[in-house]
């Protein structure tokens, strides 16, 4: 894994803008599409936020849901409506947008739709070019939570899991994230640092240590740094440059 520290959020939604932009640019280059998965959130936001002023030919972009949680359309519970602001900015054409079907409130049946939207754009299996993913404080990332039986999950890309805070939730299972081409965290604050630590160490206790790890790159700031901040690195690379 390599881990980039940075100063603040904003550091961290440039820097992993600037990681989005480039393999977008790279992949609609050679193939002439991007398929792309954000996760929901406040930091994920910031760096959408940051991305919609890039220069991206978006008509080539696929945008797909890390996980959403099963609440009736236009919930404020739902992580769609962001997905849906970007695309609207960006002038994302309405078919490369690929929202998980959770409106009637059926999980089983949401996630088996997914799946196949997702094998009808990236083929079977799936490989996404890029998977961004967000750290729990509990360590769970997507909606891959401590305990439930969908971690052990190995042969759907696409899975409804049990009840989370209040929602039950469809999320992308470990295998079609493994199967990436790259994977992005994104992490900020000083709440995930225990996380991050045990994240960086590849910490199977924790669903997010769990995801493959030579593909992927942590970009991060100080706040959630913690021991990787203090100079306790793991033997992963480490890079220090600033935005």
């Amino acid at each position: 894994m390599t881990v980039e520290l940075l100063d603040d959020p904003v550091a961290v939604a440039r820097r992993a803008a600037d990681r989005i932009e480039a393999a977008a640019r790279e992949a609609t280059g050679e193939r002439g599409f991007f398929t792309v998965a954000f996760s929901g959130g406040r930091t994920p936001a910031a760096t959408l936020a940051e991305l919609a002023v890039r220069e991206v030919r978006w008509s080539g972009v696929h945008v797909f849901q890390v996980d959403e949680r099963v609440a009736p359309d236009n919930h404020p519970d739902r992580n769609a409506g962001l997905l849906r602001d970007f695309a609207d900015r960006v002038g994302l054409p309405a078919a490369n947008l690929h929202l998980v079907p959770v409106g009637a409130l059926d999980a089983e049946a949401a996630a088996r739709a997914y799946e196949r939207d997702l094998r009808e754009t990236c083929g079977r299996p799936p490989v996404l070019d890029l998977v961004q993913l967000g750290l729990g404080g509990d360590g769970h990332t997507a909606s891959l939570v401590p305990g439930d039986p969908v971690l052990e999950v190995v042969d759907r890309d696409v899975a409804a899991m049990g009840t989370f805070h209040g929602r039950r939730r469809v999320t992308l299972t470990f295998p079609v994230i493994d199967r990436a081409r790259s994977i992005l965290w994104i992490v900020t604050g000083a709440e995930k640092a225990d996380a991050v630590r045990r994240l960086v160490a590849g910490d199977p206790s924790i669903p997010a240590g769990r995801a493959r790890r030579d593909r992927a790159t942590l970009v991060l700031d100080r706040a959630a740094g913690g021991d990787v901040s203090a100079g306790n690195e793991p033997t992963d690379d480490v890079d220090r440059s600033r935005p």
